[in-house]
Formats: structure tokens, sequence, C-alpha cells
């Protein structure tokens, strides 16, 4: 096993279930934001990754021993097709999270703007992900990212400079609102091409980052891949761990990290 500290982040080169059980206390982190393999979709260095029901069934009980009462997981999956089915993982998995006393607090969903065509020929392109978000109790923390809303137009307002009745209409004004739980982002921005397979938008992380949890926080990402999750967390004035097995994507976050260190808001 590698230790990486930078600054406010903990990296652990290793295998993520090794690390959880040996390293990680109980009720460590606060937040976890996560993407793990999908179905065997991928390959890492020519390997099939082993991304077993008992392997994600022990990661999934992992997360719940070390997340703070109240804490959060948000868990962005998707499904292979096999055989033209879809395989039903994504529902397993939330259903195994509950099994171990995870409440499902959200369903969420990420829509993938600009994939164009992807998927099956017999089938509706697909376009979106789960971002399942569990919660370890009641959740303690939650800061609604908000949207621009649009122009209140109310009526009912005398024109004075004429004696007839005639009302005008009069704008009262932009006002912020919550967003839904369907986040839509942009996928494959040049300055988020970190040479792994499968990276999320910053703007993912940080939204999550930023709404379920504080600053001063322990955020945690068990398949680091590029550090996606680590970076926006040292942004956003968080304390971070990530676990990564492969030492290519390992060095990648690395830097990307220390990067985001130099720019991060310093805690006390």
């Amino acid at each position: 096993m590698r230790i990486e500290t930078i600054g406010n982040a903990t990296l652990y080169l290793g295998d993520s279930l090794d690390v959880m059980r040996d390293m990680l206390p109980d009720g460590s982190v606060d937040l976890t934001v996560t993407s793990p393999p999908y179905d065997n979709l991928r390959t890492y260095n020519g390997t099939l990754n082993d991304w077993t029901p008992e392997k994600w069934q022990a990661i999934i009980r992992e997360l719940f021993r070390v997340t703070k009462q109240g804490g959060v997981v948000v868990w962005i999956v998707g499904d292979a097709t096999i055989n033209g089915s879809e395989t039903g993982t994504s529902f397993r998995q939330a259903l195994y999270a509950m099994e171990c006393g995870f409440n499902l607090h959200d369903t969420m969903i990420y829509e993938k703007a600009g994939t164009g065509a992807c998927g099956s020929n017999r089938a509706y392109w697909q376009t979106w992900e789960y971002m399942f978000v569990f919660g370890k109790g009641k959740v303690s923390k939650f800061n609604p990212v908000t949207i621009p809303g649009t122009k209140t137009v109310v009526g009912g307002v005398r024109n004075k400079l004429e004696k007839s009745k005639k009302t005008e209409a009069r704008s009262v004004g932009v006002r912020e609102q919550r967003r839904s739980n369907i986040w839509r982002y942009a996928v494959g921005a040049k300055d988020e091409k970190t040479g792994h397979p499968a990276p999320f938008p910053e703007a993912l992380a940080r939204d999550h980052i930023l709404s379920w949890s504080n600053p001063g926080d322990v955020v945690f990402d068990p398949f680091l891949g590029s550090g996606t999750t680590g970076k926006m967390a040292l942004l956003e004035g968080r304390r971070f761990i990530g676990i990564e097995r492969e030492p290519k994507y390992f060095d990648i976050a690395c830097r990307r990290i220390e990067d985001a260190q130099r720019q991060g808001r310093l805690i006390a």
C-alpha cells in the first residue's frame, strides 16, 4: 500500500475494500461521493475489474460502518445491457444498501448532455445514470443548490396616468429556486479530460459536496479514479480521503489534488 498526504487530503494506492477495513475508523466520514465500477463494463490495464456481487456488497457494508450518523453516501451508477436486458444491478445495490441500514434518501438522475448516440439501436438513446443518495439515519446537512428563477409577473396595478380602470402588469424580479433531483451536465469538456475512461463532471461532484457537507467535513471516494471528487472537495474547503488501485490513475489524481490544494480554501 502506498499513502500520499497532500495538505488536507490522504490518498491510498490499494484495493478499496482492504484499505477501508484496515485504515478507516468507524464513523469517520461525513460524505462519500463515488462512482463504482459498472457490471464489469471496463477493463483497467487490460484486466477485467472484479466487481462481483460479493465485492460490492462488502464495499456497501464498509461504507455504512465508516459513515457518521447523519452522513450521506452518493452512489453514481448505471447498468449494462446483456442479451437485450438491463442487468438491474443498480436496483440491487440500492436495495442492499437499505438492508445494511441506509435510508434511500433520494433517487436522483444524472443526465448527460452531449453524449450523442449511445446504447442499443432497438431502444431510446441512453443519456442518464442513477445518483442514489443514501443516508445513515436522518440526514443532518442539506444545503440546497439553487438555480435562477423566472420573473414573476403580477397584474392589478392601476395606471394613474389614465382615468380608466385598466391595469398594468409588473415584474417583481427574479428569485432563486431549488433544483429538481434531475441534474444535467455536459460531458467531455476539454478542461476535464483526465486520461480516465469514465470521469464524471467536476460540477456534479461540487454540487453534491456543497449539498451534503459543510466546510471542514471529511469527504471520501473509495474509487478515486483521476481525482475529481478530491479536487472539488479541497476547492470547497473540505478534507478528503481517496482510494485508487491503478497506479496510472493514482498519479493523475495526486497531481490534480496537489493543484487543488494550492487553490483551495484554508482550513484552520
